[in-house]
């Protein structure tokens, strides 16, 4: 086995928590999309394009609602902009200033991939691109297929069990917090006490959306801030 396909294997193996975490939250998408009335084609397209869990949930209600196109694609975007944090912020930490084939795994750097991946180099991995491109893909194969099988399982596959059904929605947040405390320092404490009362308090007077996008603008700024003093 070569060094690249060595790192690739590594990337797999990095991934099962991840993977682990995204098959019964997709698999409850895929539950919940057939519900709102779509096919297992349209429900598996949301996770092959979107993929991304919140968004995911809040597209299908948004358009099972009724609610304007303009109005939908505007929030699933507002949504997604964290995204494109991740990159710069990974680059910054692996101490990389170019890449060659960051088209290839960057669509796979969501929060849970983006904490796995930071928590793998904080114990000495270094990094490399066919790491994240065998993390990404095994996180993404297990989305998919989670929400392929949760849609042809169909809408009552999870009526039985309501208990179950209402802790899948607290697994994304648990998994990604699992993933920050395993690298988290005290150096880091003020600029995630910033990002957490922005949210809180933005959530709390305009919406969870604005929520979302001011704790990462403020939490964005105080890094800035606390690693020029």
């Amino acid at each position: 086995m070569n060094e690249q396909s060595a790192r690739f294997s590594h990337g797999l193996v990095a991934a099962l928590p991840v993977a682990l975490g995204y098959f019964p939250i997709a698999f409850s998408f895929g539950v919940a999309a057939s519900r709102a009335g779509f096919s297992v084609l349209e429900a598996t397209g949301f996770s092959l394009i979107i993929y991304s869990g919140a968004a995911q949930f809040l597209a299908i209600a948004l358009i099972a609602g009724g609610a304007p196109l303009l109005v939908s694609a505007f929030t699933l975007v507002a949504m997604g902009l964290r995204h494109l944090a991740y990159g710069p912020a990974l680059m910054a930490a692996a101490g990389q200033t170019r890449i060659k084939r960051a088209w290839i795994w960057a669509f796979g750097l969501t929060d849970e991939v983006f904490g796995a991946a930071l928590g793998e180099m904080a114990r000495g991995r270094r990094f490399s691109e066919a790491f994240m491109f065998g993390l990404g893909l095994a996180s993404y194969a297990s989305w998919v297929i989670g929400t392929l099988i949760g849609a042809l399982a169909g809408g009552g596959a999870l009526a039985a069990f309501p208990a179950v059904e209402a802790g899948l929605g607290f697994m994304l947040p648990a998994l990604f917090l699992a993933l920050l405390l395993s690298i988290l320092s005290r150096a880091q404490m003020p600029v995630i006490a910033v990002a957490a009362v922005v949210t809180i308090l933005v959530t709390l007077a305009v919406s969870a959306t604005s929520g979302i996008l001011a704790g990462m603008l403020a939490g964005a700024l105080a890094g800035a801030v606390r690693r020029r003093a």
